[in-house]
């Protein structure tokens, strides 16, 4: 069974729960995602990948995003196909990258990071591709051509089962459970941010409220908002 659904799996006897809430305080805004929603962007995803790059169990997705609504979908849609997601290009079926970066690399993905979901304004150069604007046409749900072993590569040199274990192992020595809101302005780097700041929440179902761009003069105005009862860095 791939990674995405052994962690989505406990969370889909509340689809309407809350899960993931992101702040740009760069860009002022805030993002509630349910678990409905976050498992509605992983399946487009995974579909768009499978459709449009062919990636298969084993294959490489590079993520060279920031901590980010748009990002969670994407690293749960490529581990629900089965995907290893890396940080470099090399080798990689497709890399998604921010609206500002570039990358030398066969098939590039750009994902606006816009906060209301819009794509971008223009066509992006290069033959690139506008991810939330392709990604958005495909299925709202998936189920993997065949199962998922757990000696699947899923993150930089580690398997499903290592990750998935190594996940659990973190959120049982930080006490996080289901009732938990844990507040969040770790980077996603590949492996250890994506592990720390949004595995180990996952994990334990615990709802993760992320902020990127961080100004530590409102941390606690927000921490008081969204009645948080942790912080992961």
């Amino acid at each position: 069974m791939s990674l995405t659904e052994q962690l989505l799996r406990p969370l889909l006897a509340s689809p309407a729960k809350p899960l993931i809430t992101h702040y740009d305080d760069q860009l002022g805004s805030r993002v509630e995602l349910s678990v409905a929603t976050t498992l509605n962007w992983a399946a487009k995803t995974a579909n768009w990948l499978v459709d449009e790059f062919d990636v298969e169990p084993g294959d490489d997705v590079a993520v060279q995003l920031p901590a980010h609504w748009q990002t969670a979908g994407i690293l749960l849609g490529a581990w629900w196909c089965g995907a290893r997601v890396v940080p470099e290009p090399n080798g990689a079926r497709v890399v998604f990258i921010g609206p500002d970066a570039s990358v030398d690399a066969p098939a590039v993905a750009v994902v606006s990071l816009d906060p209301m979901g819009r794509g971008l304004s223009a066509p992006p150069a290069g033959g690139a591709l506008d991810y939330l604007t392709e990604a958005r046409m495909s299925g709202d749900q998936f189920t993997p051509l065949s199962p998922i072993p757990g000696d699947t590569p899923a993150l930089g040199s580690s398997t499903v089962d290592e990750i998935l274990a190594e996940a659990r192992a973190r959120a049982e020595k930080l006490g996080l459970s289901a009732s938990d809101r844990a507040l969040s302005t770790l980077d996603w780097t590949i492996p250890d941010g994506v592990l720390d700041g949004f595995l180990v929440p996952l994990a334990a179902s615990t709802h993760l409220v992320q902020v990127t761009h961080a100004d530590p003069a409102k941390l606690d105005r927000k921490r008081d908002a969204e009645r948080t009862t942790t912080d992961l860095g």
